[in-house]
Parts: C-alpha cells; structure tokens; sequence
C-alpha cells in the first residue's frame, strides 16, 4: 500500500490524472455542439494542478514508491512549466478544432493524460518509471497526430509517429535491461552508487537510452519522423508536440545522465558534442530550403534541440555543469513562449485542407494586420537570438556556459547556424513586410490573447530575466 507521502509527493500528477479519467465520463453527457465546455473543464483542471504545484514551491525534497519518483525544486519547475504548455495548448486547440470540423471532447481529454506523461518523466527516479512515462506522453500524441481522420495526411502522421516511436522505444527497454544486467538495479541512484559488472554493459545501456531519448526531443539522426509529423498533424497538436514532448525529453534526459550516468561522462561528453552539432547544422541546412511554413517550423524545431543539446555536453564537470544545465533550462522556457506564440500565428491563417501554410501565404500580412505581423517578428527575431528578446537572453546562456566548458568549436557552430537562421527566419518577415497580398486571418479570442500575450512575455522577460534565471538554476542545483 502506498503511504501518504508517496500520494503527496506525486499529488498534481494524481490531480490531473483523476481530473482527465473524470472528463473522459463528463464529457459523454456533453452534445456535440458544446464541446467547449470539455476545453473550459480541462482549463479548469491543468489550472488547479498548477496552483498545486506552485504551492510546493520551497518544500524540502523528497522521494516515493521506494524512490521511484522524486519531489524536488527540478520537478516542480518543469511540472509548472508543462502545466503552463497545456493551457497554451488547449488555448491554441479552442477555436481551431472547431474550425477544421474536429471537435471532440477526447482532444483535451488525450492533451490531459499526454501532460501528466510529462510529468511522470520529469519526475521519474527509476528507468522502469522513465519508460512507463515514455509510453503514457507518448501513446496520445500519436492518436493526436492522427485526430483529423478525414485528412490522409493526419492519418499517415499519426502512423508514422508511432511506427517509429515503437521502434525508439525498443532502445530505450533494451538500454534499461543491459543497465540493469551491469548493476543489479534500475534505480537512478543506485545505479550510480554500483560497481557495474561491465563497463561495456553500461556504456552500451546508456547509448541506448541516449537513443530513445534523441528520438523523443528530434535530435540527429532519430529526427527522421519530425517534419512529416509536424506537417499532418492538426497544427495545435504540432504546437503542443513541440514544446511539451521536448521539456519532458529533455527533463529526463537531464535527470537520468546527471544521476545515474556521472561516471560515463568521459565516454558520453564526445558523443553529445557530435549529436549537438549536427543537429544544429542539418536542421537549419533543410529549413532554408522549405517552402512550407509547418516544415521549415519542424526543422527549426529540430535545429533548436542542438542548441539545448549544447547545455548537456559539459554534464560530467562538476564546476560548470549546474550553470550550463540551468542554461538549458532557461532555453527550454524562452523556446516554449516563442513556439506558442508562432504556432498560433500559423493556426490564424490556416484555412481548410491545409491552405494557408505556404510562406508565400503571409505576404501582406504587414499593411493589412500590422499587430499580427509584429507579433510574428518578434518571434522570428527570438528563434534567431536577437534583441530585445527571450530567444537572444537564452543563447546568451547557453554560449557562456559552453565556453566555460571549454567547447569553444561547439560554441562557434551554434554562433555560425544561429546567423544560417536568420535567412530562413527573415523570409517570413520580408513576406510580411515587402511582399504584395490580401491575406485573411481567423479571429478567435484565445488564439488572440495566446499571441498577444507571448509576444508581450518574450520581450518584456528579455529585460529582466535573471530572476527567471536564478528560479532555474535553483531548481537544477538540487540535482547536484
């Protein structure tokens, strides 16, 4: 039996859950033409969570289920973060579901359960855990990508991501078994404390794991599903997928190698270093050539996890690796904002079977609604890292830091496809801007308020981002 402070310690993770299974039953007494209420009821829901989990702000550490999870300041900065993602997700989804002909309660009720997901492999203190977390994010994003069922494309996306996610995932329980082979337990700290049988053995479940986890965050080379998924998948999903499912990665990826992993740090700091940079270079290669404004977004997507890759490359140093952690993880927050804000002005000109997604499409924006194109610089500007922005406050970061580390090539690379970028960024604002058009737009008041509001957070934060900052190295130092 569970005792009190293993339920206290996974408590927003149980509210969440009981909340989505509680849904899945209300949300059949709801008719068709009032799913609305299913999105208020699941604002409702994440909202609660996320006064819960921002109520244990300051509580000392702790651990359940025979510490197979854990409660710390790490944990309950990126639940919070998650919970924020499903709110702007659901925001995202309000209007646009019901514009496609695609609205059903299941949406949010798979967006819930995808969260809590998320939440379980942030807070995941055992490989058996991280995996069963894994498959809970993962299995409803795959039905997601493949909500709209009268799109051939949605269908095939939806495939494509579960094909090859089944297959990642096979890595990730073959690493775990080979981890447990060379230490007798799945138990991140245990592991770390063992003498292994085989080294080998340990090294060869780590680079597997390593390959599950480079799946999940679209890192090269397991990037290969990432453009045609963010491409047919209902563009709400995509905006969600790019955010949510990268902060879990990225959680776990960052809780499994600091803990258990410390003492691979020699033989895994070069491989990091080689998946960061290319990375960073083959998704901003591919992106210059898209015409498409969900592909170019997808290998941007891909292009931005080398840059939060950069930050873990120097995890074996004791001296730097708080500090260049913390950096991703400030990343991984102005990233969320800035994504948010531009898939939202991707989902305010999408129109019916897929129009309105060419770059070409955004021509005009910028004499006809001259609000909306600002707030779409802003966010190309922060994708590229330039002032006045959270994109350039957190490159900013995680440059230092790899310096500090002594990766001055790694460094240099990210600097040399940051400036790469700017091309295929400045195209859609040269299209905004200098192009001749009469588009229209979807006006829908929470898609306006997401916009309006990400927009205004990923400048204004720029000004005055070291408390956020000193919030994120807080939480990474409890880890160390």
């Amino acid at each position: 039996m569970p005792q009190p402070s293993d339920l206290e310690t996974i408590l927003p993770l149980i509210i969440l859950t009981v909340w989505a299974c509680a849904l899945l039953l209300v949300d059949l007494l709801i008719p068709k033409s009032k799913k609305w209420i299913t999105a208020t009821l699941a604002i409702a829901g994440l909202g609660v969570t996320l006064g819960v989990t921002i109520s244990q702000i300051g509580e000392t550490a702790a651990t359940g289920f025979n510490g197979m999870v854990a409660r710390d300041g790490f944990s309950t900065f990126l639940n919070a973060l998650l919970l924020v993602s499903g709110l702007l997700g659901v925001a995202l989804a309000f209007g646009y579901v019901r514009r496609m002909n695609i609205e059903r309660g299941e949406y949010y009720i798979l967006l819930l359960f995808s969260i809590t997901g998320m939440m379980l492999m942030v807070q995941a203190a055992d490989l058996i855990i991280v995996f069963l977390a894994l498959e809970l994010l993962s299995i409803p994003l795959y039905v997601l990508a493949a909500f709209n069922r009268k799109m051939v494309a949605s269908e095939e996306a939806g495939l494509k991501y579960f094909l090859l996610g089944a297959f990642s995932t096979g890595f990730v329980v073959y690493g775990i078994a080979l981890v447990f082979g060379a230490t007798g337990t799945t138990s991140l700290a245990g592991i770390l404390a063992s003498t292994p049988v085989s080294g080998v053995l340990l090294t060869a479940g780590a680079a597997l794991i390593l390959v599950g986890f480079g799946f999940k965050v679209a890192a090269v080379p397991f990037h290969m599903w990432t453009p045609d998924v963010y491409q047919g998948a209902p563009t709400s999903v995509t905006g969600f997928m790019a955010a949510g499912a990268k902060i879990a990665g990225f959680a776990a990826l960052l809780r499994v190698f600091s803990t258990a992993f410390q003492s691979l740090a020699v033989d895994i700091t070069p491989v990091l270093w080689a998946l960061s940079a290319l990375t960073m270079v083959v998704g901003n290669l591919l992106a210059i050539s898209q015409t498409d404004i969900k592909r170019m977004l997808a290998y941007s997507s891909i292009a931005h996890a080398g840059y939060i890759l950069m930050a873990f490359v120097p995890y074996g140093d004791p001296r730097v690796a708080p500090v260049s952690i913390a950096a991703g993880i400030f990343y991984l927050m102005a990233y969320a904002v800035t994504n948010f804000g531009t898939w939202a002005v991707v989902i305010a000109l999408e129109k019916q079977e897929g129009k309105g997604l060419e770059i070409s499409d955004y021509a005009g924006i910028g004499r006809k609604y001259p609000a909306l194109a600002v707030a779409m610089t802003i966010f190309m500007l922060s994708l590229i890292g330039f002032p006045p922005t959270l994109g350039l406050v957190g490159k900013f970061y995680l440059f230092r830091a790899v310096l500090e580390g002594g990766f001055v090539w790694l460094a240099i690379i990210g600097v040399v496809t940051s400036l790469l970028s700017a091309y295929y960024y400045l195209r859609v604002v040269v299209n905004m801007y200098m192009r001749e058009g009469d588009p229209t737009i979807e006006r829908e008041p929470w898609l306006g308020f997401t916009t309006a509001t990400t927009a205004i957070v990923t400048v204004a934060l720029s000004f005055v981002p070291q408390w956020l900052f000193l919030l994120a190295s807080t939480a990474v130092f409890r880890l160390f």
